[in-house]
């Protein structure tokens, strides 16, 4: 019997040759039985590699054309040309196009939000919602201002209670002192919209507290204080 021994890890090692001349009869054994199962295996493998890959340089190659497709509609965009922006022109695709065709690449998701602050500017409040719905993003300023924007086109809808639902989420989302202190202002203002005083204090406590250098904070006090005297306390 071939002699063995342990090693620091506790793994037993075959010493003799003969011994290892064994084992690898065995690996071979195995193998020669089990060439069609293996090869299977090894080609599904291949398979799965070479299809993320091709997916992935297919995403790559339509973000980049989504990006050039879309330069045109931005600047049509940042001009306040809005049925330009988003229907296109000169043959070249509108935002509509980009966000509905290539919606799962970045430059396409990124389409959505334009074209959900497009609607919004035109007053279209139920199409901005579907589209800035459908847009995500775990930048720290952008996600969470499209959920202040939804709710803003659900205050103009007069939708309080939604709206309240949106710009928590806003204010809860990766807080920070450049943005929350304006979203837990909108969100203090619906509450007291929809009667909510308690609610309403609480936002304006939390922004009074965690974001003392704010801008905000001035009107957040008036506007506590106020309600404080209106409920006697």
């Amino acid at each position: 019997m071939a002699k063995q021994k342990e090693d620091k890890s506790g793994i037993e090692i075959l010493e003799s040759a003969e011994a290892l001349q064994q084992e690898f009869n065995k690996a071979e054994s195995f193998f020669d039985s089990n060439k069609k199962v293996l090869g299977i295996i090894g080609g599904a493998i291949l398979v799965i590699a070479l299809g993320i890959f091709g997916y992935n340089y297919w995403m790559k190659q339509q973000n980049t054309e989504t990006q050039k497709a879309m330069f045109d509609s931005v600047y049509y965009f940042e001009a306040d040309s809005l049925n330009l922006a988003l229907q296109g022109t000169g043959g070249n695709a509108g935002l509509l196009e980009v966000a509905e065709n290539y919606g799962s690449t970045p430059a396409g998701n990124l389409a959505k939000y334009y074209v959900g602050v497009a609607y919004m500017k035109q007053g279209k409040f139920d199409d901005a919602i579907n589209y800035l719905s459908d847009f995500s993003s775990s930048d720290l300023i952008v996600q969470g201002k499209v959920y202040a924007l939804i709710g803003d086109a659900n205050m103009e809808k007069g939708n309080t209670e939604e709206a309240i639902s949106f710009y928590q989420k806003a204010a809860d989302y990766k807080p920070n002192k450049e943005m929350t202190p304006n979203y837990l202002m909108k969100l203090a203002t619906a509450f007291e919209t929809s009667g909510n005083t308690n609610g309403a204090m609480e936002a304006y406590t939390e922004l009074i507290e965690k974001y003392p250098t704010s801008t905000s904070v001035l009107a957040a006090t008036k506007y506590k204080s106020k309600l404080e005297a209106e409920a006697g306390n």
